[in-house]
C-alpha cells in the first residue's frame, strides 16, 4: 500500500469545471445546465480552470469566447432540425458516423486492449488504417468546428483541451500555451473514427485519455463535474479509466468534488443516440431546468 500522504492543493481557494464527452446531447445538456445556473445566479464560466473533453471541449470554447449562456442555449433551441447521424449529409460534407457504428468499432478495440495504455496505441492504430484522406476531412471538420464556436481566440483563464496522439496513443493537453489555434484543438478533442490533422501529427477523441479528465483538476478546492453519461466507462474497471475512480483521487488529495449528471428531465439520450442532433433541443432544456433546480444547493460552494 502507498502510504504517501497526498501533496497540498496548489489552488486551494480556485474552482475548476469539468466538461466531459457526450455527442451532440451532451454538448446542448451541458450548456443547457450552465444556462440555467447563469439565470439562476450561478456562472460557472468564472471557474479558474476549465477542463473539457470531446463534446465539453467544444461547450469549454463556446462559454469563454464571446458566447454567453443565454445565447448559446437559445441557439440551440432555434435549431433546425437535421437528418439522424449515420444518413448521408450534403455533398462535400464529412462523412456521418452512428453512436451504434460508432461504438461497435471501438468496443472492438477496447476488448483486444491489455490495458489503458495498449488501448490507446490500439485505437490510433485503428483509427489511423481507417484514414485514407488527403487531409479534406480534417479541412472540413476543422469548419464545421469554428462555425460552432463564438470566437477563435484562447481565452485569458485557463482552458485544458484532452486529446490522444493517434501515432503514439500518448495523452495530449492544449491550452493557450501549446501554439495550436483553439478551433484546431477543439476538432482534436472532438474527432472520433478519423484522426484529425495538425500538421504532420494526427490526433483522437480527448475521452481515450481517461474519461472526463477530472483529474486534471488535481490541486483545486473545488471540483465542478458534468458528465453526460453519468460517470459510466466502456473500460474495465481495473484501469482506472472512471469517473468514480477520479473523483476518489481528488477528494484523497483534499479537492471538494461535486458531480452532476443529467435527470429524467433531458430525455433517454445518453446513449448510442447522443450522436443524433435531434436530441439536442430536448437535452438542452432538460439541462437549463435541471441548472435552474441546482442552482440554491451550488450557490454557497461555488461563491
Amino acid at each position: 500500500m502507498d502510504t504517501t500522504p497526498p501533496a497540498p492543493l496548489t489552488h486551494p481557494d480556485e474552482r475548476a469545471l469539468v466538461l466531459a464527452g457526450g455527442g451532440a446531447a451532451g454538448n446542448a445538456w451541458q450548456i443547457g445546465l450552465v444556462a440555467g445556473l447563469a439565470a439562476a445566479g450561478v456562472d460557472l464560466t468564472r471557474a479558474e480552470l476549465i477542463v473539457g473533453t470531446s463534446a465539453g471541449s467544444t461547450v469549454a470554447a463556446q462559454i469563454t469566447c464571446g458566447g454567453t449562456p443565454a445565447e448559446l442555449y437559445a441557439a440551440i433551441l432555434a435549431e433546425v432540425p437535421r437528418r439522424p447521424s449515420g444518413t448521408a449529409g450534403p455533398a462535400g460534407s464529412r462523412p456521418a458516423i452512428s453512436g451504434p457504428s460508432y461504438l461497435e468499432w471501438s468496443n472492438a478495440v477496447i476488448a483486444s486492449a491489455a490495458d489503458a495504455a495498449d488501448m490507446r496505441r490500439r485505437m490510433g492504430a485503428a483509427a489511423l488504417d481507417l484514414d485514407r484522406s488527403d487531409g479534406s476531412l480534417s479541412t472540413r471538420w476543422r469548419d464545421t468546428v469554428a462555425a460552432r464556436l463564438p470566437g477563435h481566440d484562447w481565452p485569458e483563464q485557463r482552458v485544458l483541451i484532452a486529446a490522444v496522439d493517434a501515432r503514439t496513443g500518448a495523452p495530449v493537453l492544449f491550452d493557450r500555451h501549446s501554439g495550436i489555434d483553439l478551433v484546431d484543438a477543439v476538432a482534436a478533442s472532438t474527432s472520433a473514427m478519423t484522426p484529425y490533422r495538425i500538421g504532420e501529427n494526427r490526433y483522437l477523441n480527448g475521452g481515450y485519455r481517461r474519461s472526463e479528465n477530472a483529474d486534471l483538476a488535481a490541486g483545486y478546492g473545488f471540483v465542478l463535474v458534468l458528465s453526460p453519461f453519468g460517470g459510466r466507462s466502456r473500460m474495465p474497471s481495473g484501469w482506472g479509466m472512471d469517473l468514480a475512480t477520479q473523483v476518489e483521487e481528488l477528494r484523497a488529495a483534499g479537492s471538494r468534488v461535486m458531480t452532476v449528471f443529467p435527470d429524467a428531465g433531458s430525455g433517454e439520450v445518453f446513449d448510442a443516440n447522443a450522436l443524433d442532433p435531434s436530441t439536442r433541443p430536448p437535452a438542452a432544456r432538460g439541462g437549463y431546468a435541471q441548472g435552474r433546480a441546482l442552482a440554491d444547493r451550488l450557490a454557497e460552494l461555488w461563491s
